[in-house]
Order: C-alpha cells, then sequence, then structure tokens
C-alpha cells in the first residue's frame, strides 16, 4: 500500500507492520525545545510534519518521522526537572515508597535513564544508596553532578547496558520516567534492560498514558521528541521479546494522567497484581483496540483549536492583555498549531531561567521571568503546561490583585475560579 503521493508508508517500530492510519496531523511545526536566542532571531527555522500515526496489529502510537536524538536532545537542552517543585515532591515520594516496597539499602544499586539533573536521584544519594544516572546532554548532567549525582553522558540501549554490567553492575532498580516515549529504537532501549537489571531486580517506567491523552484531547503532548504515544496494550509486546514482563500497574495523576509500571524478567519471583489485567480490560472497553477510536482524534483536536481560537479573539477584541505561563514544549505544540504569536500573547513567563530571554520556537514570543508579569499586569494568563496548573496559580496567585484570571486551554478552554 502507498500513500497518495505514492510514497511508501511508514513502518511500526515496535513489530514493523505498516501504518496506514493517521491518529491526528498537527501540521508543520519546530522542535518543541529549540527556543531562539535573541541573536538568532533574524534566522529562519526548520519546521517538521508532526502527524502521529496508529499500527493496527499492536496499536502503537508514533510519530510517522524520526528524528535522530542528538539533534533533539543536545548540550543546550533547556529542560531541567527541578524548576517544578511538584514534580521534585513527586520524586521524593516515589523514593521513599520503592525504597520502602523492596528494601533498598547502601547495599544496593539504582540506575536513573534520562536523570536529568538530578531531581530524582538526589534522594537515593541523601539516604546513602549507591545510583547512577544516565543521561545524554551535558548541562542538566552537570546540574545533576552538583547535586552529588554521578552520572554517564550517553543514551541508553543494549550497548551501554553491556557496558555497566561488563563493570559487574547489575541495577536492583531501574528508573524510566518519561523516558520511553522519547526512544526511536524501541527494541534497542528495552533489549537492554534485561542486560543490566539483576536477578529479581525491578524496572519501574512512568509515562502519559494514551488512554489520558484521548480522553482529555491532550494533543498538545504530542511533539518530535515524543516519539510514541503508549498505552500497556502496546508495549506488552515489547517487553515480553526481551522476556520481560509487567506484574503491578498505578495509575497517576502526573502529565494529566499517568502509568508507572514495575518490571521484572520473566522467571522472577515478583507476583502479577489484579492491577495487570484490571488495565488491559480497561484500555480494550475504551477501545483502544478498534481503529474507529483514533479515526476519531482529529476532529476533537480540531474543534478545541477552534474553541482556543475564539476565546483569544473574542478576548482581545475587548481590549483584554494576554499573557502565558510556562514555555513548556506542550505549549510549543498548541501555539504553533494554532497559529498563536504575539497578536495574542504578549509574553511567556518561566522560572527556568534557561528560557527567559529566549523567544518560542515558531511563533516567536518572548520568555520572561516570571515577576514580570506583576510588572506588565495582564487581565488574562493562559497557563500552558496545564498538568501543572495548582502550582502556578497558587505560585502566581497575586494577580487576581487587579483582577486577573487564570485560563486553561485544553481540552476546551475553561477560566479557572
Amino acid at each position: 500500500m502507498t500513500c497518495p503521493n505514492s510514497l511508501p508508508l511508514p513502518v511500526c517500530r515496535a513489530c514493523g507492520a505498516e501504518l496506514s492510519d493517521i491518529f491526528v496531523d498537527l501540521g508543520l511545526s519546530p522542535v518543541s525545545n529549540a527556543f531562539i536566542k535573541q541573536e538568532d532571531a533574524v534566522r529562519g527555522e526548520v519546521f517538521l510534519p508532526l502527524v502521529a500515526r496508529v499500527c493496527r496489529q499492536c496499536w502503537l502510537v508514533q510519530l510517522d518521522r524520526v528524528e535522530r536524538p542528538d539533534s533533539l536532545f543536545t548540550d543546550d537542552y533547556v529542560y531541567f526537572s527541578s524548576c517544578s517543585t511538584s514534580w521534585v515532591e513527586h520524586a521524593r515520594r516515589f523514593v521513599e515508597q520503592v525504597t520502602a516496597r523492596f528494601a533498598l539499602g547502601r547495599g544496593s544499586f539504582v540506575v536513573e535513564i534520562a536523570a536529568n539533573d538530578g531531581y530524582l536521584l538526589q534522594w537515593f544519594v541523601q539516604a546513602g544508596i549507591p545510583c547512577l544516572g544516565i543521561e545524554p546532554t551535558t548541562n542538566t548532567a552537570a546540574a545533576a553532578r552538583a547535586r552529588g549525582v554521578p552520572v554517564r553522558e550517553v543514551f541508553f540501549g543494549r550497548a551501554t547496558a553491556a557496558e555497566l554490567a561488563g563493570e559487574g553492575r547489575r541495577a536492583d532498580l531501574i528508573i524510566g520516567n518519561n523516558v520511553l516515549a522519547h526512544v526511536p529504537d524501541l527494541h534497542d532501549f528495552v533489549g537492554g534492560l534485561p542486560l543490566l537489571l539483576a536477578t529479581d531486580g525491578v524496572v519501574s517506567f512512568e509515562f502519559p498514558h494514551l488512554l489520558a491523552l484521548i480522553r482529555g484531547v491532550q494533543f498538545d503532548t504530542i511533539y518530535h521528541e515524543h516519539y510514541s504515544y503508549l498505552s500497556l496494550t502496546a508495549l506488552q509486546p515489547v517487553f515480553a521479546r526481551a522476556k520481560l514482563r509487567v506484574f503491578d500497574v498505578e495509575r497517576l495523576p502526573t502529565h494529566g494522567g499517568s502509568l508507572r509500571l514495575l518490571l521484572c524478567h520473566a522467571t522472577a519471583r515478583h507476583g502479577e497484581t489484579s492491577a495487570v489485567r484490571a488495565l488491559l480490560a480497561e484500555e480494550a472497553a475504551a477501545g483502544l483496540t478498534r481503529s474507529e477510536t483514533y479515526a476519531a482524534f482529529g476532529e476533537k483536536v480540531r474543534e478545541s483549536k477552534r474553541a482556543l481560537l475564539e476565546y483569544l479573539i473574542a478576548a482581545k477584541r475587548a481590549g483584554r492583555r494576554i499573557a502565558a505561563y510556562g514555555a513548556a514544549a506542550k505549549g510549543n505544540t498548541l501555539l504553533n498549531y494554532c497559529g498563536i504569536r504575539t497578536d495574542f500573547i504578549d509574553c511567556v513567563a518561566d522560572a527556568n531561567p534557561t528560557k527567559q530571554g529566549r523567544l518560542l520556537p515558531g511563533t516567536r514570543i518572548p520568555v520572561v521571568a516570571p515577576e514580570e508579569i506583576f510588572r506588565l499586569r495582564p487581565d488574562d494568563l493562559l497557563i500552558l503546561p496545564w498538568n501543572l496548573r495548582d502550582e502556578i496559580v497558587e505560585q502566581m496567585a497575586g494577580i487576581r490583585a487587579w483582577g486577573g484570571r487564570f485560563v486553561l486551554p485544553v481540552p476546551r478552554v475553561a477560566l479557572l475560579p
């Protein structure tokens, strides 16, 4: 089968089947974390197709175009996990929970893949539990080391896992929070896990749940750094191929609805909980194994876009000044897909100093420090990382002093009380 322009169809990165079904087409978009320095503002940008497809054989949702990871996760990477206080607290609670459940101690070894700036492993360091971060971006790795976290600056896969195992290091716990979606070669990545994992060791993955994305019309979580959009249904055969099995699952409120999967070697002693079968049944009942579920998503996205533009047009015609908070990747997808630039939004505030003073990719909206909002006094503050709404509303509550409103853009525009 071929596309209308006679180009061959892309194939599924998990099972190799042709990807004939489009999940959503978000047009052309720049790389979401490619923020523009002021001195580069006169230069052009590269816009790439942003199209997600679904595989009818294994139901993995994935981008049909794969960019090289080293072109996306660079030494000038601007995402630092510790900029979100609620995310750091989420990590602290996880470390406390998993340490107790699996009796981790000074004789254990913990590895985190995509350790970023040490937001999570710092808690193991403080507990005296040996650990290692795998992190390919130089600037975030340096921040992790400043917290006392040892780091290897490499991408993870079979080669990295074999190298570590060859040093006699087998992990009692391997952590991968919000990294699995960023992996272009799922089989190389997942295939490295059993090489590094101790006999009765545990792998913990967290990622946004595809079912939550569909139900919440969270199309803004689709961007070039996210190669895949994940469900347990689609991941089961990928794990089985590496002789790993899921023995427990937990639903999390993070990122608009996430899953935490616990995996082990297929022959390990960990017993499977009822939550695993319950989740598979829920995904099937919700239609994640039916093509029509995915086919209906695109129109919901287009209607969400229309609603946001209607709000913005009405607000500007009424003379309201609009700013945004959170120069997040999801915000860049939203703004570029909807064609929203400085004709609607004056600026975007963000607590990350590496983003401040730059321009958003594509839309060229300036990024400022949060304090600037209190000088500009906008009427409306659009919360782009809506998954952090409570943290942002608490931090920026002072805008209410002049009658400022908080606005959520997805799935439909909502004014917060």
